[in-house]
């Protein structure tokens, strides 16, 4: 039976370690190092974004949680981890000019006058 293609682009956290976790994907199936990640779990209140930053093994991947006030907290092994498909990315241009942005976009000031 063929994988569709959301089921290539899962993998499962199999290990927590303090403010990192590592997550197991299929062995053809690796997202590129500072892909972006999204953890989530089916009847739990765990919904947060990481980027991945080393490949540990040949399908085996670690990834470091996006927003300091993000803790590993409630997070266990066997949950879902989605490969986003891209990056981080930041908005540019006249809507942010002035604007403190953290890395998930979210505004951390008011315009500037």
């Amino acid at each position: 039976m063929a994988e569709t293609k959301d089921q290539e682009k899962i993998g499962h956290v199999v290990e927590v370690i303090g403010p990192v976790v590592d997550i197991l994907f299929q062995e053809h199936h690796l997202p590129l190092i500072h892909n972006a990640v999204r953890i989530t779990s089916e009847g739990f209140n765990v919904r947060s974004r990481w980027t991945l930053w080393r490949r540990l093994r040949s399908n085996w991947e670690r990834a470091s949680a996006l927003r300091g006030d993000e803790t590993t907290e409630g997070l266990v092994r066997g949950m879902k981890a989605e490969n986003l498909g891209e990056p981080i990315s930041v908005p540019v241009g006249r809507a942010t000019l002035g604007r403190v942005l953290n890395v998930l976009a979210s505004r951390w000031t008011n315009s500037v006058r």
